[in-house]
């Protein structure tokens, strides 16, 4: 017996083709609105800096990388901004900064600065800086607009230098913790930090928001800045499959339609117009109805029909 349609098919296909259908891009994980503060709620730090991560991932639309390294400086409370530093394909860009943070962040900038005074006092190296700008800018690791938002809890040694200095946030274990946090909340899907960008742009989306604007926001790749012909944004037109309206998909059941008029159709049907279709016969040529060619034809206008 055959397997299922989609795997005899797989089967029967060229080694070029199914190459190419391997490479095929996955739709994103994207969490509800509702499902993402119930991850916010399950989140668990001593203090809190993996809740106030998450929500600053979520709402500003960061990647893991982009997110833990974060500097101080990158923040602008009184704008309201976020830069993001050196992102995917080495780019600055300018996302939003959620008005709803602008407290909680403010208070993080503080246990930061703490941190960075007691570093100081303590006499250890400042903080990573690329090569180029650090020998530009020698004395600028120590300063504390370029700390990290999102400081390590302990000194670590930088493994190319063998440097102790403070680190950021470490990646793998922000990342866990989410995880941690979906499957405590009862989320069965396949969760990830990454999940919260997903679900920053796709909101954006439903919320009626231009996919120029969310490109600009993500910092996806404009292939016309490349030399290409047209400015296309289908790296961002992916979440147009995933995006949903009221109902799951954005759009009206056509029973639910029918169900809406039930009750006027009922009480008006007797009341409908009708419409009545004249044509003189010209003959059994006419192509009419029987010899007689058209005759009378009666029809009751519903309103469903409009």
């Amino acid at each position: 017996m055959p397997g299922p349609p989609c795997e005899s098919q797989f089967r029967s296909e060229t080694p070029h083709r199914r190459k190419h259908l391997q490479r095929r891009e996955a739709e994103p994980v994207v969490l509800s609105k509702e499902e993402t503060h119930r991850v916010f709620a399950k989140l668990e730090s001593p203090d809190g800096r993996y809740e106030l991560a998450a929500r600053l991932q979520y709402g500003a639309g960061l990647r893991l990388t982009e997110l833990v390294r974060l500097r101080i400086k990158d923040v602008d409370l009184g704008r309201g901004t976020v830069t993001v530093r050196c992102g995917k394909g080495d780019k600055d860009r300018v996302t939003v900064l959620p008005r709803s943070l602008r407290e909680d962040l403010a208070k993080q900038v503080e246990r930061a600065r703490e941190i960075w005074r007691g570093d100081r006092d303590a006499g250890l190296a400042g903080v990573w800086l690329p090569g180029a700008l650090a020998r530009k800018l020698r004395r600028a690791a120590e300063s504390f607009e370029w700390s990290w938002l999102f400081p390590a809890r302990q000194v670590s040694v930088d493994p190319e230098t063998g440097i102790a200095r403070r680190h950021h946030l470490h990646g793998k274990v922000y990342n866990e913790a989410i995880q941690r946090a979906a499957a405590a909340a009862g989320i069965e899907k396949q969760v990830t930090s990454h999940a919260l960008r997903h679900s920053f742009a796709t909101h954006l989306l439903e919320g009626g928001t231009d996919l120029r604007t969310i490109q600009d926001l993500l910092g996806h790749e404009d292939p016309a800045s490349q030399g290409y012909a047209g400015t296309s944004i289908t790296t961002t037109e992916i979440y147009l499959h995933v995006a949903t309206g009221v109902n799951g998909l954005g759009v009206v059941s056509p029973l639910d339609v029918a169900g809406a008029w039930e009750g006027s159709s009922k009480s008006t049907i007797n009341h409908q117009p009708t419409v009545s279709i004249h044509r003189q016969s010209s003959g059994s040529s006419s192509g009419g109805v029987g010899s007689g060619g058209w005759g009378q034809c009666r029809f009751l206008l519903m309103r469903e029909d409009f």
